[in-house]
């Protein structure tokens, strides 16, 4: 039963994932909120090792690739696609390196690092891409703060990326240590070993 559960919870929450990236859910204003960044990094501390790579991903692609077609009208594939999933991919390698048994406060810093990571990364790949960016470090700031001009700042995008990684890792770290207990550090003694039941026939003599 447990197994089971394993499986069906993380089944569960993809799909959800996959309801809420339709274009228009959030205001104009929250462009990059997105819970992909924090779902990414949870993957890879909480999903078994069956699900934990493909499963984020392929929903990621399979969403991508409906959006495109059905949503944009474009191609089912594009550049930046070959950009993000490794950055997704290193978000669940990152998620890997740390443990559920580890602190909310500690899982949440790791959900902001991830979400930092896709976002430099990002705008690094459009500063190299995007011809209205002077390939000097100059610009390479612009593709980080300002952006181009008559289009949203990118900070603003920044400040999305960075709320939702948060928010989002710490809604779900918080509802995983609530609905499961929290696992044993490795080699913390039990109970039974810790207060060891005294043998029956080896008691000391009492005085009469």
């Amino acid at each position: 039963m447990k197994e089971k559960s394993n499986i069906v919870l993380p089944i569960v929450l993809m799909l959800v994932f996959a309801a809420t990236r339709w274009p228009g859910l959030w205001p104009d204003e929250f462009e990059n909120f997105s819970a992909a960044y924090a779902l990414a990094f949870c993957a890879g501390v909480y999903f078994p090792a069956p699900l934990v790579w493909w499963l984020p991903l392929g929903t990621l692609f399979a969403t991508d690739v409906v959006l495109n077609v059905l949503y944009y009208g474009a191609a089912p594939l594009n550049a930046y696609m070959f950009v993000n999933y490794p950055v997704y991919a290193a978000l669940i390698w990152l998620g890997r390196r740390h443990s559920a048994g580890m602190s909310w406060f500690r899982l949440v810093l790791g959900g902001l690092a991830g979400a930092l990571l896709f976002y430099v990364v990002t705008n690094t790949a459009s500063w190299i891409q995007n011809p209205g960016y002077a390939k000097t470090l100059a610009g390479w700031i612009q593709a980080l703060t300002t952006g181009i001009p008559g289009f949203p700042p990118t900070w603003a995008f920044f400040r999305n990326t960075l709320l939702s990684g948060g928010l989002f890792t710490g809604l779900f770290v918080a509802s995983m240590k609530l609905s499961a207990p929290e696992p044993a550090e490795e080699g913390e003694p039990s109970e039974a070993e810790d207060d060891p039941a005294e043998p029956v026939g080896e008691r000391e003599p009492q005085n009469p």
